[in-house]
C-alpha cells in the first residue's frame, strides 16, 4: 500500500513533530509513527466503504420513493442502472472487504450518513452520472470505468469529505493522494464481476517495515553528526534561517547516503528532491540538490559511499 517515498514522508513528518514538541521520547514517537502508517489502511477501507454506502443509501431511497402514496411515474419505475452497476455490486459483495471493515471497526458512515447523502446529491448533479444513466446498456468495462471516473471527478475532490477526514484524523491529509490513486487503480484493474477484491497490505514486505524503523532511528539518533556534514557547505545561507523541514530532509538524505548501503545514491537524491518540492519552499529543492551534489562528490572521494548491490550506478 505504501511506497518508499510515502514512508520517507511519514518519517520526515514524525521527526518534524518531535522537534515541534521538543520530545526526546524515541519509543513513544516511533510508536506514533508506526500507528500513523497502519492507519493508512483504515483510510483506504473507509473510502472504499463510502462507495458501498452510496449504493446502499440510493437503494433505500429508491425503495421508499416507490412506496410513496403519490409516487411519480419515475419513482414507481426508477432507473436502477446505478445501483446495479457491476463494479459497485462487486465491492458490496466482496467478502474480503467486508471482513476487513469488520476487523477494523470501520462504520463511520453509519454515524455520518449526511456526508454520504451529500455525495449522492453531487453525483446526481454531475454530467458524468447523467450521461451514464442515459445509456440503456453497459458492460462490466463500462461500469468499472464509470466508477473509477466518478471517484476521481466527484468523490475524491469533495471538500466536505476532505474536511471530515481532516477532522477525524489529521495524519490522513497527506495520505489521501496516494490512497485515492490506489483505489482508482484497483477499480480499473478489475477484470470481471467475478473478480476477487484483494485488500493490500500496509507494507509491500518486511524490508519496508524495517526501513521505517531504521530510517527514523538512525536519523534521530545521529542528528548532530548528520548536521555537521552540511553546516559548512552553506556559505550563502544563514544556517539559523534554513527552513526546519529542509534540515530534516538533508539529515534523512545524508543518513541514507551513509548508512543504507543497499539504496542507490541517485534514488536517495531524487526521492528527497521530490519531497522537498512538495513539502518545503519553492527554492528548497535547488538548495538541497546543491548541497547533496557536493556531499556525494566528497563522500565518494573520501570512500564514505559504501554502496552494495545492483542498480547503484
Amino acid at each position: 500500500m505504501l511506497n518508499r517515498r510515502h514512508i520517507r514522508v511519514k518519517v520526515m513528518q514524525s521527526i518534524y513533530a518531535m522537534h515541534q514538541h521538543q520530545s526526546d521520547n524515541l519509543d513513544k514517537e516511533e510508536k506514533f509513527l508506526f500507528q500513523s502508517i497502519e492507519n493508512t489502511q483504515n483510510l483506504y477501507l473507509l473510502l472504499l466503504s463510502a462507495l458501498i454506502e452510496i449504493k446502499k443509501k440510493e437503494e433505500e431511497y429508491i425503495e421508499l420513493a416507490s412506496k410513496k402514496h403519490l409516487a411519480t411515474k419515475e419513482e414507481r419505475h426508477p432507473n436502477l442502472k446505478f445501483i446495479n452497476n457491476k463494479a459497485l455490486v462487486l465491492l458490496t459483495e466482496s467478502e474480503a472487504l467486508e471482513t476487513a471493515l469488520d476487523d477494523n471497526n470501520i462504520n463511520n458512515w453509519k454515524l455520518n450518513d449526511d456526508i454520504i447523502l451529500g455525495l449522492i446529491d453531487t453525483i446526481k448533479e454531475s454530467e458524468l452520472y447523467q450521461n451514464y444513466m442515459e445509456k440503456s446498456t453497459s458492460s462490466f468495462e463500462d461500469d468499472k470505468n464509470f466508477i473509477a471516473d466518478l471517484y476521481t471527478e466527484v468523490i475524491a475532490p469533495s471538500d466536505r469529505l476532505y474536511d471530515y477526514l481532516e477532522d477525524y484524523k489529521l495524519t490522513w491529509v497527506d495520505d489521501l493522494p496516494g490512497i485515492n490513486t490506489l483505489i482508482v487503480k484497483q477499480i480499473k484493474q478489475l477484470k470481471s464481476e467475478h473478480d476477487a477484491l484483494v485488500i493490500p497490505k500496509v507494507y509491500k514486505d518486511s524490508d519496508d517495515k524495517e526501513f521505517v524503523k531504521n530510517l527514523f532511528r538512525k536519523t534521530v539518533l545521529n542528528e548532530v553528526e548528520l548536521s555537521k556534514e552540511y553546516i559548512d557547505k552553506t556559505p550563502n545561507w544563514d544556517v539559523e534561517r534554513i527552513a526546519e523541514i529542509d534540515t530534516i530532509i538533508l539529515k534523512m538524505a545524508i543518513c541514507e547516503l551513509l548508512k543504507f548501503p543497499s539504496i542507490p545514491t541517485k534514488v536517495t537524491i531524487n526521492e528527497y528532491l521530490e519531497i522537498a518540492k512538495e513539502y518545503s519552499t519553492p527554492k528548497s529543492s535547488i538548495f538541497i540538490n546543491g548541497i547533496l551534489d557536493n556531499l556525494v562528490k566528497e563522500f565518494d572521494r573520501d570512500g564514505k559511499l559504501n554502496k552494495a548491490g545492483r542498480g547503484l550506478l
